[in-house]
């Protein structure tokens, strides 16, 4: 049976739910190099590539000019890409915008300029993905490379930005639901994996190879163990706050109610009498005012920061137990 235009153009709308961001070697590649280049410091660049079913693929890449606190950031920031998508598009290369990547130091990257940078490239691009590295991480001799996008329960909150309980417990939404991990599949075109192929007869240990068997994890365990007490003093902070707010909302709950019982005497005085009866509720008064309640947002993002944090200490320490028996099997012997 045919289907109408309107049909056909309804069920294109619908796009089926992002499952796998497909990069190619080389952009991996440069994206570590643009990283790792000027690391300690944090980078960015911009992701293009094309957005096919349920697959995004990032097939190339190019890095953002780092600019001194003084100059106008975004009006240069917004002019490099422009100028550098005019010129990929006049060499035939993928010019479509897709995300972006940027540099992080030992997982601090759940924060708020992260979701506000994907609310602004969510105005224009409906599936955007970030592609987190982590160099400090890739020195223990693991890919720290992670694609993130945030879900859609979290950017309609975001939108009316309203992160009070009662619409958290509404939308069923908690601190693990903030951010989505996609998973990343790496693809190489036939040439470069024949290459690879034979490099890898060649070389068969590499100094990735050598970095696994590094038994110093003092600096990793030490700045992770810091950064996660950072975070816990962090989160007591946004702890007091909402102790501040129950105790301040206690306290008028308790003047309304003696308040309103005052004002029921009153009226039950006037009713006796033959007067005509006061209203029981007065806008004008302090005690009726709502006290606005803080936001959980920050609270979420240090919560889900902490979570990264431990989850990095766990696997490190696993990992660093698994060497330590490994070397007392091998001295043994």
């Amino acid at each position: 049976m045919a289907r109408s235009f309107l049909q056909v153009a309804s069920t294109e709308e619908v796009a089926p739910p992002l499952r796998v961001v497909q990069i190619e070697g080389l952009v991996i590649l440069k994206i570590i190099k643009h990283c790792k280049e000027f690391s300690p410091a944090l980078v960015t660049g911009q992701l293009l590539g094309l957005d096919v079913g349920s697959v995004l693929e990032v097939t190339n890449c190019f890095p953002f000019p780092i600019r001194d606190e003084d100059e106008e950031v975004e009006a240069d920031g917004a002019n490099y890409q422009l100028e550098m998508m005019r010129c990929l598009r006049e060499v035939n290369v993928d010019n479509n915008t897709v995300g972006w990547y940027q540099s992080t130091l030992l997982g601090s990257f759940q924060t708020v300029e992260l979701i506000e940078t994907f609310m602004n490239y969510q105005e224009n691009i409906k599936r955007c993905v970030c592609i987190i590295y982590d160099p400090s991480k890739s020195n223990q001799g693991v890919l720290a490379l992670k694609a993130l996008k945030l879900s859609d329960a979290f950017m309609d909150l975001y939108r009316n930005n309203n992160f009070t309980g009662e619409k958290l417990r509404e939308k069923n939404l908690s601190w693990v639901d903030i951010f989505e991990e996609i998973p990343i599949k790496v693809s190489n075109s036939a040439l470069v994996s024949a290459f690879m192929t034979e490099l890898e007869a060649d070389t068969p240990v590499t100094q990735c190879d050598f970095d696994r068997l590094q038994l110093s994890t003092n600096p990793f365990m030490e700045r992770n163990v810091e950064f996660l007490i950072e975070c816990m003093d962090d989160l007591s902070v946004e702890q007091q706050k909402f102790q501040f707010y129950y105790r301040n909302l206690s306290r008028q709950q308790s003047q309304q109610q003696a308040w309103l019982q005052k004002r029921r005497a009153e009226n039950m005085a006037r009713k006796a009498a033959g007067e005509e009866l006061l209203p029981e509720e007065d806008p004008s008064n302090q005690i009726f005012k709502p006290i606005p309640e803080p936001s959980r947002l920050d609270s979420f993002l240090i919560t889900n920061q902490t979570a990264n944090y431990c989850n990095l200490i766990n696997g490190v320490a696993g990992q660093s137990f698994s060497k330590l028996y490994l070397m007392k099997a091998l001295h043994e012997s």
